[in-house]
């Protein structure tokens, strides 16, 4: 194993595979969220509840118990403030050496925009508002509470935090078979075809890159996370309100005031995964 790789999983791993020493307890919301500690390792790796959120009862699920991070992406802020959209991209590229390639079909997807009808391809685009045709949406990891991807891993190289409920990934573990990549409807998935660290623009020395022939996506900034920091792309937009990250089972967080308040879409509810990602548009 290579030092930038050992690096890796001493860096990224202690927030969602190895935590080492008293959990990290980032205040998201009124209940603290754990992000990392012998706990959130522990159940790290445990399969999926058939369940998502709780027991099923006769008429439907429990209420949600512990904590599960989500995000709110309010579009129409986000569109309203140009290069705003183009700031979250940039901090998570920065934040996670993130390699730029020449060919846009090798690209390397975290956050990403995309058209509208391409986003949420079941919700019609036709006749839209000019806002909804002329500016692009956002789309990243659902990191979703009935994740396909973790079903199909061979490996568990992806697998559900179920402290915090993020999709993770130890890519150590990753063989690049790419079923996960098959497995999830968002495309939220990307594959090094080739080595990435020379196409790093600029190299950030507290998240070693991945390698060649692994999967990587986003993985809600779990590392920030463990130090008691928002997720950069939130972090780029603060004071905007463009995007709300937070505890979704808690009533009083921030992100559940704002759905509780706002008509809110996710992309692909048919398939069944649970996102925990909602847009205001």
């Amino acid at each position: 194993m290579d030092k930038q790789r050992r690096k890796f999983l001493k860096i990224a791993g202690a927030s969602v595979v190895a935590g080492i020493g008293a959990p990290a307890i980032i205040k998201l919301t009124a209940t603290p969220a754990l992000a990392s500690g012998h706990d959130a390792a522990a159940a790290g790796h445990e399969a999926i509840p058939a369940a998502g959120h709780g027991e099923q009862g006769g008429h439907g699920e429990a209420a949600p118990q512990g904590v599960r991070l989500g995000m709110v992406i309010d579009l129409r802020k986000m569109n309203d403030t140009p290069g705003l959209l183009d700031a979250a991209i940039a901090s998570c590229i920065a934040a996670h050496n993130i390699p730029e390639f020449p060919n846009s079909k090798d690209e390397i997807k975290w956050i990403w925009k995309a058209p509208f009808s391409g986003v949420f391809p079941e919700h019609s685009s036709r006749h839209a508002a000019k806002k909804i045709t002329d500016n692009p949406a956002v789309a990243l990891c659902n990191h979703c509470d009935e994740p396909p991807c973790v079903r199909a891993c061979p490996t568990q190289a992806t697998f559900r935090n179920n402290a915090n409920g993020v999709v993770a990934m130890d890519y150590h573990r990753c063989i690049g078979c790419r079923f996960c990549m098959a497995a999830c409807p968002y495309g939220a998935r990307s594959f090094n075809w080739y080595d990435p660290r020379p196409y790093i623009k600029k190299y950030n020395k507290d998240f070693p890159s991945r390698m060649k022939g692994v999967v990587e996506k986003c993985n809600f900034c779990s590392e920030r996370l463990a130090l008691g920091q928002e997720p950069a792309c939130v972090e780029s937009c603060r004071g905007t309100g463009a995007i709300t990250f937070g505890d979704l089972n808690d009533p009083n967080s921030e992100v559940r005031q704002v759905l509780d308040k706002e008509f809110s879409i996710q992309r692909k509810p048919s398939a069944g995964t649970k996102p925990s990602v909602f847009y205001i548009v």
